[in-house]
């Protein structure tokens, strides 16, 4: 695993953990990166002196990844199995549910951030669904 500090065209400053260089410039070249403050996708590495790790502290990382990755994992399957899918009508659908106009129920889908901050800033209980990236990708 490598870490890297990232930067967006804001000058927020993050990391991202990657298998290795080649995952990152992948990722990168794909467009796949983004800002968790602003979303911007204009995703640089940032000036970092090196750091190197013993052995025993890239197990324990591994070990932490692989942890984190089932957990995702349990995670996106428990909203799949008792959620109805939405797709791009999330936003809409959660509005109409949170004003009476649609029948209750457990909902997920594709939103935007904007449309993520105004169904918040509208007092509808939303929240991002952990997602890892897809085997064949």
């Amino acid at each position: 695993m490598i870490r890297y500090q990232l930067v967006c065209k804001k000058n927020h400053d993050f990391e991202g953990w990657f298998r290795d260089s080649a995952a990152y410039d992948a990722q990168a070249k794909k467009g796949l990166l983004a800002c968790p403050t602003c979303n911007s996708k204009v995703v640089t590495k940032a000036p970092m002196a090196p750091a190197v790790s013993k052995r025993g502290e890239l197990a324990e990382v591994a070990a932490k990844a692989k942890s984190m990755r089932e957990w995702v994992t349990k995670v996106r399957k428990h909203v799949e199995d008792n959620a109805e899918y939405v797709g791009e009508r999330f936003p809409d659908e959660a509005r109409a549910i949170h004003h009476g106009d649609a029948e209750e129920r457990q909902i997920y889908g594709e939103a935007t951030l904007d449309d993520a901050r105004e169904l918040v800033e509208e007092g509808i209980a939303v929240a991002p669904i952990p997602s890892l990236p897809r085997a064949d990708s």
